[in-house]
């Protein structure tokens, strides 16, 4: 894949259910390449079939979004609607060969605006406790740790506050 100083930038692309296939193989090459940034694993997305990959997209109040760079996956996140009605941050992942270049702050902000659209005040995430570059993130972005459960440190962002600038913290 060619770095993103070689090519024009990512290119975000928001999907629907027709992008099963770019979405599937997205997923699936997060799931490989950074397995341990993820509470699924690759063998829970076996099962299902086409059926399972579409039914994700096909949410009308959700967003998935891929980063594509020289029309190759790059990185992608979500938007899903808690059964609370909090707009969580999900699945966030870039490429190795894309990090280092905003991509995921980009990605980020791309999910925040749609949460920003659902009226919420606030986003939440989670993150494994391992995931140390993530966490490092999260916060400089304005996410604070609002709690724990088994593996994941739980963080929320009110959607209101503009972003914490490079020289703060």
């Amino acid at each position: 894949m060619p770095r993103p100083t070689d090519a024009p930038g990512p290119v975000l692309r928001t999907l629907t259910p027709r992008d099963w296939p770019l979405w599937r193989e997205t997923r699936l090459a997060a799931l490989t390449g950074s397995p341990e940034a993820f509470r699924t694993d690759l063998a829970d997305w076996h099962a299902g079939g086409e059926t399972r990959w579409r039914a994700r997209l096909d949410d009308p109040t959700a967003l998935a979004l891929v980063a594509l760079l020289a029309d190759r996956p790059a990185g992608l996140a979500g938007g899903l609607l808690a059964p609370d009605g909090v707009p969580e941050l999900r699945s966030l992942w870039v490429a190795p060969a894309a990090r280092g270049h905003g991509l995921a702050t980009r990605l980020i902000a791309a999910v925040e605006e749609w949460a920003r659209r659902t009226g919420a005040p606030e986003i939440r995430l989670a993150v494994r406790t391992e995931n140390t570059p993530a966490l490092a993130l999260y916060r400089r972005l304005g996410y604070r740790r609002t709690g724990d459960r088994p593996g994941e440190h739980l963080m929320t962002r009110p959607l209101g506050l503009r972003r914490p600038g490079p020289n703060t913290s």
